[in-house]
């Protein structure tokens, strides 16, 4: 059993107010005290971080505990252990003896132990006659049973703070996805409004984040990006309300337009109409017109004809149902085919698709692939839609393929643009600002 008085360490290990006040707090454990050693084990295991100890020191301590008799720390069990250094490197799975002292000394510097030294400094145990122990000199636990009700609370705000932590980290997860996904909708919907500087604003929030961030940074940052999704929440619904109070007289109107499926000006271009005339007028005038097939030949692979295309102004296709975006956001995702337009620039709608005509010849999509997805999705989005195939040029194994089956799924409804210039408009932001 443990006289209570206080002892000094052996050799030239000095003593410390700390190992002084963790003798005296020992003394004070009640009569009745006791708790489960493995219980209060798992709470040190939470509560090291509050602790300042490690996870080699805990294995020591491990190793300290399975030498304790009994499951219930008490001190009517006695609460001193005395292995050698060489039972407890083999306790802790082969821990270099020198490594195992170092971490003892740690433990007691933190108050979780106390050291009950012998006169020459060895761990050994004296039994009375009948075999019970008289006295032991080796590590006293008793430190832990007088620290059991802190270490448990200590052990309850941490595992609480690492809840709180969890469930910032969640709520940040999905700001920065309604964030993003509301941005990349109002792109999309050509809804008027800085997006390009709400997303940079976006991302100058999220890139300013340490690696290690502390719980105040996580508060402060769900914080901002809270408002920043309040602000784009209130300019979507603004949209809407305006859309709503407009909405009868928009559908009426669409109706009107939509009723008529004869008109020229929705089912095929102005330009068709007006050379069909001119044949007409050729063929009155006794002019043999072309046969079928033949006029393939005056435009060598339909290059001549995408070109002629490309010219017109007036050329102009509700592609499916796929809405075209604004040309700067498509020249800012895809900046490579800049270098293709006239002049090596874009400076409108005709440039990039004059441009477009030379990178399907480049990357070997054949003209009637292009004609193609220029008849299904619209000249401006057969053109955004090469554009970013020479971006992704590098990923894509067959362009001409790539392009069939885009404009394959459009057909069916399928495919939608916006969601790969908001792809490429990542990759190709500026350093230190790169969408993640």
């Amino acid at each position: 059993m443990e006289t209570g008085s206080v002892t000094t360490p052996f050799g030239r290990r000095s003593m410390t107010l700390g190992m002084l006040a963790s003798q005296v707090m020992a003394g004070e454990i009640k009569p009745d005290q006791s708790v489960d050693k493995w219980k209060l084990f798992r709470a040190l295991c939470e509560a090291k971080p509050l602790l300042g100890i490690g996870d080699r020191a805990l294995a020591v301590l491990n190793a300290l505990l399975s030498f304790y008799p009994k499951n219930e720390l008490a001190q009517g069990n006695g609460l001193i252990v005395f292995p050698s250094n060489i039972q407890l490197s083999l306790r802790t799975h082969g821990m270099a003896e020198q490594t195992v002292r170092r971490h003892l000394a740690a433990l007691v510097e933190a108050g979780l132990l106390v050291r009950k030294d012998s006169p020459n400094g060895k761990r050994y145990v004296r039994r009375d006659r009948a075999g019970e122990v008289d006295e032991a000199f080796g590590f006293s636990l008793a430190p832990l049973l007088a620290r059991a009700e802190e270490i448990e609370q200590l052990a309850a705000a941490v595992m609480a703070e690492r809840l709180h932590v969890q469930r910032l980290r969640e709520r940040i997860t999905l700001c920065r996805r309604d964030i993003a996904k509301l941005i990349e909708a109002a792109v999309e919907e050509e809804i008027p409004g800085d997006w390009q500087g709400l997303y940079r604003e976006f991302r100058d929030l999220i890139e300013g984040l340490p690696r290690s961030p502390t719980t105040a940074q996580l508060e402060l940052l769900l914080d901002e990006l809270t408002a920043l999704r309040t602000d784009i929440l209130n300019r979507l619904e603004i949209r809407v309300k305006s859309t709503k109070q407009r909405g009868n007289a928009d559908y009426i109107e669409r109706h009107i337009q939509n009723s008529n499926p004869e008109s020229s000006s929705e089912l095929e271009p102005s330009f068709d109409t007006k050379q069909g005339a001119i044949a007409e007028q050729d063929k009155d005038r006794g002019a043999v017109a072309p046969e079928k097939g033949r006029g393939e030949t005056a435009y060598p692979h339909g290059q001549k004809k995408e070109e002629e295309q490309s010219r017109r102004p007036d050329v102009r296709n509700d592609g499916g149902g796929l809405k075209s975006f604004p040309l700067g956001l498509v020249l800012q995702a895809c900046p490579e085919i800049l270098a293709y337009g006239p002049d090596g620039g874009i400076r409108n709608w005709r440039d990039l698709m004059a441009a477009a005509v030379i990178v399907r010849s480049m990357l070997g999509v054949s003209p009637s692939a292009y004609e193609e997805a220029a008849n299904v999705m619209g000249p401006e989005n057969a053109a955004t839609v090469m554009a970013c195939i020479l971006e992704r040029g590098g990923h894509i194994n067959s362009a001409g393929g790539y392009l069939r089956g885009l404009t394959r799924r459009s057909e069916k409804g399928e495919f939608a643009i916006g969601p790969m210039l908001m792809a490429l408009l990542r990759a190709n932001a500026p350093a230190g600002r790169k969408v993640g």
